[in-house]
């Protein structure tokens, strides 16, 4: 008959080679307390993305959104829909262009954002707290330097 004892700790080393393996796992860590941060605001990831990237460029298009955020244009719609259901934005016509819409923060969003950037400021503070404040600089100027390689 078998004992029953505590089982082997599962270890992950030989990824931890691997820079992309611990972007990864940071990245997952980061998401999840940024996820916790942002759902009381009645926002996610996404739309508070999309909403940084409407009150730096306004009157952006959805079609410049999705290239802004990486993401598909269908799913852009549905953002923007989600967004302006909210009232943190608006939609306008592009003149000349009936088929475009260009976005735009509302008085709303405008305090939305600054109650969001606020959150967001003390969710990274805590995240990487056992960082120096060179050395979050350091490491936000080096992944803004990965790319992927050109073709």
């Amino acid at each position: 008959m078998k004992k029953e004892g505590t089982a082997k700790e599962i270890t992950d080393e030989n990824l931890r080679q691997f820079v992309g393996y611990n972007m990864k796992r940071a990245f997952l860590n980061v998401r999840a307390d940024l996820a916790d941060t942002l759902e009381p605001l009645g926002l996610r990831m996404t739309s508070f993305s999309a909403l940084a990237v409407i009150i730096e460029n306004p009157d952006i298009s959805q079609s410049r959104l999705a290239e802004a955020l990486h993401i598909e244009r269908s799913g852009v719609v549905v953002l923007v829909d989600e967004l302006e259901s909210a009232d943190l934005i608006s939609r306008g016509r592009v003149a000349g262009d009936r088929r475009q819409h260009a976005l735009r923060v509302t008085p709303e969003g405008a305090a939305k954002w600054q109650e969001a950037e606020t959150a967001v400021n003390a969710h990274e503070a805590a995240m990487f707290s056992k960082l120096t404040e060179a050395e979050v600089s350091v490491l936000k100027e080096l992944l803004r330097r990965v790319r992927r390689p050109e073709a």
